[in-house]
C-alpha cells in the first residue's frame, strides 16, 4: 500500500512581495517533503497564493493596476523566490483559479446545507491590516488613546449586512479535538494559547463582505463575497479536487500538516477544523505554527526598511548555505535572529569545517593513495562498527523528528556523526597508516565513506544541490540516493571523481580602500 503525505505552507497575500518569512516557511515545508519522498511516501507539497479581499483591492489600486493584473505579477514573484530557494512544490494553486472557486463554493454550499450558516448583520471592530474581526476585550489602548487589533493593526468599527458560520457551535468539539489529539496543534504553547482562546467563548464568524466586491461570489447572492479567510482555507480542499471525491488527488486528503506562521494560528486551528466539521469532512492531522525571525536584533518592517529578499542572501551566499542556516539557526517552532555574523559562522564552523573538510581529507586521500578507486570494506574493528552504526540510525531518528517538525534537532543529530567522523578521522590518522599499514588505511577511508554516503544522503532535503555534488563525489548513482538504498553497500572498484571542495569558506570583502 502507497504511504502518501500531504504538506503544505499558507497561501501567501499578494499585497506585498515576498521576503524572508515566506521563504522560511516554504524550506521548511520543502524539507520535510524531500524527506519524506526519500523515505518512499508519495507526496504532495501545496503552496501557492491568496488572492481576495479588500487589502489586495487596495494595493491594486494604489499600484494604479487591477487587482488580476497585482495578483499576477505578484504570484510570478514568488514562482521565481520559489526556484530561487529550490522548493520542490507539486502545486502551485491560486484563490484566482476557476478550480478553488468551485472547490470554496462547495464547501459554502455544504456547510449551508448542513445548517451552519445564517443571514444577519455585522458590528463590530475590523482590522483591515490582519483581515480579521476581533472581540472588544482582545483590543489594546495605545497611550495617545487609538485602540488597536492585539497585533498592533489599526482596527475600525464596521457595520454591514452579513452571513455568519455558526462556530460558537463547535466550541465543545474543538477542545475535545485538543483534549484527545494534542498533538493537533505544536507547539504545546501554541496549543495553549488556541484552548484558551476557545475557552473563553466562542462568537458566530462573520464569513461574507458586501463593502467590497474582489472575492468569491457567495452562492445564491453575489452582492456578498466570502469573507478571505473561508476563501483561502478551502485551498487545502481544492488543490485536491473538492468536491469530486473520485479525483486522483484526493486521496491525499487529509492533510497530515499545515505549516503557519503563528500570526495566522487562530484560522488553521480554531476556524479550519470548525469549517470542516461543519462540512463532515476529516480533519488534517496536525497544524504547526513556527516562530518569526527578527532582522540584526529588529522586527522586520516595511518602515525600519530592513526587510530581506531571500534571493539576495542566495546570490550572496549561496542557496544552501542559506537554507541550512534557516534550518539550523532557530529551534524550529521558536523565535530567531538573522545576522550576516551568524551566517558566516554557520557557515565556516559547520560547514567549511566539519562537513566540508570532512569530505576533502577523505576523498582527497582516496585520489592520492588509492588511486582514486573505492576501496573494498574491510574487517571492522570496534572503532568502525561504533561509526557505522551510529550513522547508520541516522534516518530512522530524523523520521522522527521530522514527524515532530523538529527541523533543527534533526540537523543536530547528523553533526553529532559529522563530528565523530572528525574525531576518528584525526584518531586513525589514515596518512600515518599509508607507511606502517597501507591496507588498514583503505579500510578507515572506506569507512568514512560509508559514513558520509549516509551523511550526505539524510542531507538532501536541506541542502540538495550540495549534497548532489557531494554524492557523486563518493561514487553513489543517482539511483542508490534513497534511504532504501542505504541497506546496499557501494560496490568497491568504482572510479571516484578528482575531489573538489564543495563549502569554501566565506570571507568578507576587505572594506578598507
Amino acid at each position: 500500500m502507497t504511504r502518501r503525505y500531504y504538506v503544505t505552507t499558507p497561501i501567501y497575500y499578494v499585497n506585498g512581495a515576498p521576503h524572508i518569512g515566506h521563504a522560511y516557511t516554504s524550506v521548511a515545508a520543502d524539507v520535510i517533503a524531500r524527506f519524506k519522498r526519500l523515505a518512499g511516501f508519495d507526496v504532495f507539497f501545496l503552496t501557492g497564493t491568496d488572492e481576495h479581499g479588500q487589502k489586495v483591492e487596495q494595493a491594486a489600486q494604489a499600484a494604479g493596476m487591477t487587482p488580476i493584473a497585482l495578483a499576477d505579477r505578484v504570484a510570478a514573484d514568488f514562482r521565481d523566490m520559489y526556484d530561487a530557494m529550490a522548493i520542490s512544490y507539486d502545486d502551485f494553486i491560486r484563490t484566482t483559479e476557476p478550480r478553488h472557486a468551485e472547490g470554496a463554493s462547495a464547501l459554502w454550499k455544504k456547510l449551508e446545507e448542513n445548517g451552519h450558516i445564517y443571514l444577519g448583520a455585522y458590528e463590530g471592530w475590523y482590522a483591515l491590516r490582519d483581515e480579521c474581526f476581533y472581540q472588544e476585550d482582545e483590543l489594546i489602548t495605545r497611550p495617545d488613546g487609538t485602540r488597536v487589533a492585539p497585533t498592533g493593526a489599526p482596527v475600525e468599527w464596521v457595520k454591514e449586512p452579513s452571513y455568519f458560520f455558526r462556530l460558537s457551535d463547535f466550541a465543545d468539539r474543538l477542545l475535545e479535538l485538543y483534549e484527545k489529539h494534542p498533538g493537533f496543534v505544536e507547539p504545546s504553547s501554541r496549543r495553549n494559547e488556541v484552548i484558551s482562546f476557545v475557552r473563553g467563548g466562542l462568537r458566530d464568524l462573520s464569513i461574507s463582505r458586501t463593502s467590497f466586491n474582489w472575492g468569491i461570489p457567495v452562492p445564491g447572492d453575489p452582492k456578498h463575497v466570502m469573507y478571505v479567510w473561508v476563501d483561502a482555507l478551502a485551498n487545502y480542499l481544492s488543490a485536491v479536487g473538492y468536491p469530486d471525491e473520485s479525483a486522483p488527488r484526493w486521496d491525499f486528503w487529509p492533510a497530515n500538516l499545515h505549516l503557519v506562521g503563528k500570526d495566522i494560528l487562530r484560522f488553521h486551528a480554531i476556524y479550519w477544523p470548525a469549517l470542516l466539521m461543519g462540512a463532515g469532512l476529516a480533519l488534517p492531522e496536525r497544524v504547526f505554527s513556527h516562530g518569526w525571525w527578527t532582522i540584526e536584533g529588529q522586527k522586520m518592517s516595511k518602515s525600519l526598511g530592513n526587510v530581506v529578499d531571500p534571493r539576495d542572501l542566495v546570490k550572496e551566499f549561496g542557496l544552501d548555505p542559506i537554507r541550512f542556516f534557516l534550518m539550523r539557526e532557530m529551534p524550529f517552532g521558536g523565535d530567531s535572529d538573522l545576522s550576516r555574523k551568524a551566517i558566516i559562522t554557520r557557515m565556516n564552523v559547520e560547514l567549511a569545517n566539519d562537513l566540508g573538510n570532512l569530505a576533502q581529507r577523505t576523498l582527497s586521500q582516496i585520489a592520492r593513495n588509492c588511486g582514486g578507486v573505492l576501496p573494498e570494506r574491510g574487517v571492522h574493528t570496534a572503532e568502525d562498527t561504533a561509526l557505522l552504526a551510529q550513522a547508520s540510525l541516522l534516518p530512522e531518528i530524523m523520521e522522527g523528528q521530522i514527524d515532530r517538525q523538529a527541523l533543527t534537532d534533526a540537523l543536530e543529530e547528523v553533526w553529532k556523526v559529522i563530528r565523530a567522523s572528525n574525531a576518528y578521522i584525526d584518531h586513525q590518522a589514515p596518512w600515518a597508516l599509508k607507511k606502517t599499514d597501507p591496507q588498514r588505511m583503505a579500510d578507515v577511508l572506506r569507512v568514512l565513506v560509508d559514513g558520509l554516503r549516509v551523511i550526505a544522503t539524510v542531507l538532501q532535503p536541506y541542502m540538495p544541490r550540495s549534497m548532489d555534488a557531494m554524492l557523486t563525489q563518493l561514487g553513489v548513482e543517482a539511483g542508490e540516493r534513497s534511504f532504501a538504498a542505504l541497506d546496499v553497500p557501494l560496490p568497491a572498484g568504482r572510479t571516484l571523481p578528482a575531489p573538489k571542495g564543495i563549502f569554501p569558506r566565506f570571507v568578507e570583502a576587505d572594506a578598507t580602500p
